[in-house]
């Protein structure tokens, strides 16, 4: 039996400006390190450009002055540093291979929440349920031995399963029907994320990914005095699985995942939910991954 605990005092309430730092403060630590990683990236993209870049050295051009004794049917010996004809080198010149596109995927996934506990947001006994495609992208260098990938996610279904009955904190309201459930959709959106993802080139690749973005909901969730858009926050961990050179297999092990309206409206609820997370990957491109 789960013990109520009202938070309908003013006193108890979460000060604005605490949550709405702590959680901006989250969202400023992704992106720092997504744009750390994108300049050094950058700088190792400049450093094999400039190799490329270097001209190749010219070929001297063929005397056409040797006098030739067409009597005597002899010819003049050529010295040996003499320039050869272009056409000499013709069969060994080749063009030099052209910039490979950095090795992507996309990860058509599902997330199936089993439980929720209170660590950023106050409410419980709700799940979600999300369905979507997350796109990775390999342009960041690597760090701490792991690959590292920019991600970004859209998730066209998004279902909130809820009480009907709960306080302005989207806790259950005893004085409400018990075991009446709501269900909501929407959809999210998550711009901003990295993964690492170590043995990137074997069958086992542990991974370990966050994403920030927003979810918008067709009613103000998690209570009727909250807002229909909120933060988002993930971090999860987990391993893929190599199939073949094209398609994988992606195993969540674990998912924590927190959306709140960080004061948009007076109250601020939110929900903090476990998940388990499964995916099929598709490789993009030529590349052997």
């Amino acid at each position: 039996m789960h013990q109520i605990v009202s938070f309908s005092s003013p006193s108890l309430r979460v000060p604005r400006g605490f949550a709405r730092g702590r959680f901006f403060a989250g969202l400023a630590s992704l992106a720092a390190v997504c744009i750390l990683a994108a300049q050094f990236a950058d700088g190792q993209e400049l450093g094999a450009s400039a190799v490329s870049a270097t001209p190749a050295p010219a070929v001297a051009p063929v005397s056409t002055d040797v006098p030739v004794d067409f009597a005597s049917s002899s010819f003049p010996a050529i010295a040996d540093d003499a320039a050869l004809p272009l056409t000499a080198f013709s069969a060994e010149t080749r063009e030099a291979p052209g910039k490979q596109p950095p090795e992507s995927e996309l990860i058509f996934e599902g997330l199936i929440s089993y439980g929720n506990y209170k660590i950023f947001a106050s409410g419980y006994d709700e799940k979600l349920f999300t369905g979507g495609v997350e796109y990775d992208r390999h342009s960041w260098g690597y760090f701490l031995k792991a690959q590292v990938d920019y991600v970004g996610e859209f998730l066209p279904f998004v279902l909130l399963d809820k009480p009907l009955h709960v306080d302005i904190f989207g806790n259950p309201d005893p004085r409400g029907l018990k075991n009446v459930r709501q269900y909501v959709p929407g959809v999210g959106f998550s711009p901003i994320g990295f993964r690492l993802q170590w043995r990137s080139h074997k069958r086992f690749k542990p991974y370990l990914e966050a994403k920030g973005g927003v979810l918008v909901f067709t009613k103000k969730v998690p209570s009727s005095q909250a807002a229909y858009e909120n933060f988002s926050l993930q971090s999860a961990t987990g391993v893929q699985v190599k199939m073949n050179e094209r398609w994988g297999l992606r195993l969540g092990l674990f998912s924590d995942f927190h959306f709140s309206d960080d004061f948009i409206v007076p109250v601020n609820p939110g929900l903090d939910v476990m998940n388990a997370n499964i995916g099929i990957s598709y490789h993009l491109g030529h590349h052997d991954n």
